[in-house]
């Protein structure tokens, strides 16, 4: 039997989503931390800032892999 030509689209896809896992807990912590620090210390601004980080997370996990890979 003969083998498909491996192609670098699965490994991209592991190596972002591993990166995923790091860089979304970063973002997240970092943009609660600067709604702690500013002053917003109720819940809907914490969790705002934590959806932030988590949605920013995505693209930047992607260009970050596309630069090591």
């Amino acid at each position: 039997m003969q083998r498909a030509p491996t192609t670098r689209k699965p490994a991209m896809t592991r190596l972002t989503l591993l990166l995923f896992s790091i860089i979304s807990t970063a973002l997240m912590g970092a943009l609660i931390i600067a709604a702690l620090v500013s002053g917003h210390d109720t819940l809907q601004p914490i969790l705002i800032a934590a959806a932030i980080g988590f949605v920013a997370a995505g693209p930047v996990s992607w260009l970050v892999a596309r630069q090591i890979f």
